[in-house]
This record gives C-alpha cells, structure tokens and sequence, in this order.
C-alpha cells in the first residue's frame, strides 16, 4: 500500500510540472538559431523589435511584420514576398525558455507540419 501511495504521490507532483515560459524576455532583441538544411548548417540572425523582425541569413536580409497573439505566440508575414511561397504568413510559437535561449514551433497558418528551434539571445 505505501509503494502505490508513494507512486501515485509522484505521478501527482510530476504530471504538474510546466517548462518555464518567460516568452515576454524574447520579444525584442537579437537572436541566432540554426537550422539542418539536407547535410548543412545554417545559422540565421534574428532582430525583433514588437512590430519587426529582420533575418540575416548567408549575406541576405529579409524582413517580416510580426502580429503578437498573446506573450507567446505570434504571426511573421514577410513585408516583400519575392513568391507565392514567400506570401504565406508563419505562425511562431514560444515553447520554454531560460535565461538566454528559447525552444520554438513554427508552420505555415493553417499547416498541421510544425518544426522546432532553438534561439539564442546573441552576445
């Protein structure tokens, strides 16, 4: 009986742990992720501001409105799409955080396929 207390104590504490999520550190800022694209690494420069976001990816610049839909969440739509593929708008969602870095969902709206990052505050 107290092996099932003791076990059921600590899939009680356990199941209510949440990843820390201090998503309003990361709305402004510079920050770097990488991404695997087939056998190659990339590293992609971030600016945000509330209102923008500028990447800086292999010597170009391309630049996004952002629309906040809570602390955590938010909707890039590039400001000059070159294509079609570059007019569809990429929902960003803030998974955890620490002190310097946060682990992200994105997709295309709408999309069920979502990928993950992770971003560093740069230094």
């Amino acid at each position: 009986m107290r092996i099932l207390l003791f076990l059921f104590g600590c899939f009680l504490f356990s199941g209510c742990y949440e990843s820390e999520r201090n998503c309003s550190d990361f709305k402004t800022g510079t920050f770097e992720f990488e991404a695997l694209s087939g056998t190659e690494v990339f590293t992609t420069t971030i600016t945000r501001n509330d209102s923008i976001e500028v990447d800086y990816y292999q010597g170009k610049t391309d630049s996004s409105s952002i629309r906040w839909i809570n602390d955590c969440e938010y909707v890039l739509t590039k400001i000059n799409p070159k294509n079609q593929a570059e007019k569809k708008a990429i929902l960003i969602k803030i998974l955890t955080t620490s002190k310097d870095e946060y682990t992200f969902e994105f997709s295309e709206v709408g999309k069920v396929k979502k990928s993950k990052a992770t971003a560093k505050r740069a230094k």
